[in-house]
C-alpha cells in the first residue's frame, strides 16, 4: 500500500472545465446582511442580493449597494484600497443573529450561489464581528456569529482553494478573546486550517471597523507583487494601507505572545504604519499551521481536481490512468518551474499514482477514478498527499492527518 501522510481527499462530481490557466487565489467574497428596514418588497429570510465590483465606486454607482450593511460596504472598499481587484459582495435578508442560530438552512440558497462562484478564494464576513458575545455559566465566551464562523469554516473546506479572514468580535479583548479562539479553535479541528483571526479593530476616521476587509486586499496585493507564485508568499509583515491607529496598541512582545495563541495581531511599526505581524490559522495540526502551507496545498489541490474532471467521462482503465499520471506530472512540473514545488530537480519531491492499487475493482464499480500525489511545497518541511477522486458525487473532504 502507498503510505499516506497528512493530505487531502477530494472527491467532486463534473463541473464546466475552467480551460489550462493557473487557479486565481486573489478573488474575494464578502458576505453581509440586508438591514430589515431595507428589505425589497416581498422579500423573505434568506433572500440575497450579489454585487460583482471591480472598483471601489461600484458602491456609489450601483443603487443595489444601498441594500447592503455599513461593515459589507466598508470592507468593499478598504479591499480596493488595500490593493484588490475583484470583490463579490453578497447582503442575505437576515432578521437577527437568532435566525440563524435557529435555523442554519435560512442561509442555504446563498451557500448554493458561493458555491457556484468557484473564483473566490478569499472570504469574509465584517458584519458578524458587531454581533454580541457573551460569557457563559461555565466561563466560555460565546459569539452570536460562532454558528455563521463554522459554517462558513465548513464551506471552506468544502471548496478546497477558499479561506476565511475573521474579525474579532466588537469589544472583546484579553483573557475573553484568547477564551473565544481557543472555543473557536477546538470544536471542528478538521476545518479549522481553512480560516485565521485578525486582532485588533481599527479607525478609519471616527470610526472603528472590522479589519477583514483590508485583509482580504492586502492577502490579493501579496499575491500580485509575487506573480506568478504569489500565494506561496506569507501575508504577513506587510502593511495596511487607508487604515487609521488600531484600537488596542499592542507592544511587539504583546504580539508574539498573542501569535502563539492563534490570533493574529495586528501591530503599529514607526515607519511603516500598522503591520501585520502574523500568519496563523485556526489549526493546531502543526502540517496547518501557517496560511500560505494550507493556500499552496489547497491551490494545488482544486487545480488539479479542474484539470482532469475530463476523465469522468472516459473508460476507467489502464489507459486513462497513463494519460492521468503523465498530465498531473506535467503539471506538477509547471508548479515546480514556478518555485511552488520543492527540491533541487524536477520530480525529486513530487510523484502520482493512477493505477489499478489506487483503483481497484469496487472503486471502478462505482464510477471513481482515484489518483494520489505527494507534494511538498516550499512552505512546508514534510511531503504532503493529495488523494484527488474524480466520480459523479458532489463532495469534497480536506484535513491533515
Amino acid at each position: 500500500m502507498v503510505p499516506k501522510g497528512p493530505g487531502i481527499s477530494i472527491i467532486h462530481s463534473t463541473l464546466p472545465r475552467r480551460g489550462s490557466g493557473f487557479v486565481r487565489c486573489d478573488v474575494a467574497g464578502i458576505l453581509g446582511f440586508v438591514p430589515r428596514e431595507r428589505w425589497p418588497d416581498g422579500a423573505k429570510a434568506g433572500d440575497f442580493v450579489v454585487l460583482e465590483l471591480r472598483r471601489a465606486g461600484q458602491l456609489l454607482d450601483e443603487p443595489r449597494a444601498q441594500l447592503f450593511d455599513n461593515p459589507s460596504r466598508r470592507a468593499a472598499r478598504c479591499f480596493f484600497e488595500n490593493g484588490g481587484l475583484k470583490c463579490h459582495l453578497f447582503a442575505v435578508c437576515l432578521e437577527s443573529p437568532a435566525d440563524l442560530r435557529r435555523d442554519a438552512l435560512v442561509l442555504g440558497d446563498l451557500m448554493d450561489r458561493l458555491r457556484v462562484e468557484e473564483e473566490i478564494s478569499l472570504l469574509a464576513c465584517p458584519a458578524a464581528a458587531w454581533w454580541p458575545c457573551r460569557l457563559t455559566p461555565d466561563n466560555t465566551v460565546e459569539s452570536d456569529a460562532d454558528r455563521l464562523y463554522d459554517l462558513l469554516l465548513a464551506h471552506c473546506q468544502e471548496m478546497t482553494n477558499r479561506f476565511l479572514v475573521i474579525d474579532a468580535p466588537r469589544g472583546v479583548h484579553g483573557a475573553a478573546l484568547v477564551t473565544w479562539v481557543n472555543a473557536l479553535r477546538d470544536r471542528d479541528p478538521p476545518t479549522r486550517s481553512y480560516g485565521a483571526v485578525y486582532y485588533p479593530w481599527v479607525r478609519q476616521g471616527e470610526e472603528l471597523i472590522p479589519p477583514s476587509g483590508a485583509l482580504l486586499g492586502t492577502f490579493a496585493r501579496v499575491e500580485r507583487e509575487h506573480d506568478p507564485n504569489g500565494v506561496v508568499w506569507s501575508p504577513a509583515n506587510v502593511p495596511l494601507t487607508n487604515v487609521g491607529n488600531p484600537e488596542v496598541r499592542l507592544t511587539w512582545a504583546e504580539g508574539r505572545e498573542m501569535a502563539l495563541t492563534g490570533l493574529n495581531p495586528l501591530l503599529l511599526q514607526p515607519g511603516r504604519g500598522l503591520i501585520i505581524f502574523g500568519a496563523r490559522t485556526l489549526s493546531r495540526q502543526p502540517e496547518w499551521e501557517f496560511i500560505n502551507s494550507r493556500r499552496v496545498v489547497s491551490m494545488l489541490a482544486e487545480q488539479l481536481r479542474r484539470d482532469n474532471e475530463w476523465a469522468v467521462f472516459e473508460s476507467n482503465d489502464q489507459d486513462l490512468w497513463r494519460v492521468l499520471a503523465r498530465d498531473i506530472d506535467i503539471r506538477l512540473s509547471e508548479f515546480w518551474e514556478r518555485g511552488v514545488l520543492a527540491g533541487d530537480r524536477a520530480g525529486e519531491e513530487y510523484w502520482v499514482r493512477c493505477d489499478d492499487e489506487t483503483n481497484p475493482k469496487n472503486e471502478r464499480q462505482l464510477g471513481r477514478v482515484n489518483v494520489l500525489v505527494r507534494v511538498r511545497p516550499v512552505t512546508t518541511t514534510e511531503q504532503i498527499s493529495i488523494e484527488l477522486v474524480l466520480g459523479d458525487r458532489t463532495e469534497i473532504r480536506t484535513g491533515g492527518s
